[in-house]
């Protein structure tokens, strides 16, 4: 996948669906659930729990969604969820030798970053685009805005403290997309297997944002 590629990509679907799964078939069905909703990038933490292999059935199982791999701090993470089938990495920090890894290989690296000085170091390195975490921490959509006079050319994706409430606002500030965990998935509703509940939170995010893909 090329960075215009992913850049489309983004564009497109806004929404990242981060999940962090305790359980593998807890992982399974809140990424289904998820794509139920219309939301089509699912990232897999790579702290979940038997994450390539989740991965892979993921790639299987719903072949109209994007899945890739976060939460990867070092290149043999990289490599493993490569080979796994991941098709976007995002790695929490900003590491050189992992972002020309991943170009390397034709994979888009979202490092993570927070400070301008962070942002430009990982789009100068070759990112593909750069992950503002978190981002409610500097302000939330009043930080991404503050950003767009001296950095509008790179593609920014706020995660840490993103809601449903809150998600279109910093899209409309400045941010490409943004990717939701916590809030996405209620851990109430993950304890339950409240499936239904977590696709309707999915379908009420990608209202909010206008997705078209959703309304196909």
């Amino acid at each position: 996948m090329t960075p215009q590629d992913w850049y489309t990509l983004l564009q497109q679907f806004r929404a990242i669906a981060v999940i962090r799964a305790p359980h593998f078939e807890s992982g399974y069905q809140m990424a289904k659930a998820a794509a139920a909703g219309g939301i089509r990038l699912i990232e897999i933490a790579w702290n979940s729990d038997r994450a390539p292999a989740l991965i892979q059935k993921l790639r299987l199982h719903l072949p109209h969604c994007t899945i890739g791999a976060g939460t990867l701090l070092q290149e043999a993470h990289l490599q493993e969820a490569i080979a796994a089938g991941a098709q976007f990495l995002f790695t929490p920090h900003v590491a050189t030798n992992l972002i020309e890894f991943a170009t390397a290989q034709n994979v888009p690296i979202t490092p993570g970053a927070l400070s301008p000085t962070e942002i430009v170091s990982a789009w100068q390195a070759g990112a593909s685009s750069v992950k503002v975490f978190p981002v409610q921490a500097l302000g939330g959509a009043a930080y991404i805005q503050s950003l767009q006079a001296p950095l509008g050319h790179i593609p920014l994706i706020p995660t840490g403290g993103v809601t449903l409430d809150n998600a279109a606002e910093l899209l409309t500030a400045g941010a490409i997309a943004v990717g939701l965990s916590g809030n996405l998935f209620p851990k109430q509703a993950v304890v339950e297997g409240n499936w239904d509940a977590i696709a309707q939170q999915a379908k009420t995010l990608v209202q909010r944002l206008a997705i078209p893909s959703a309304r196909r």
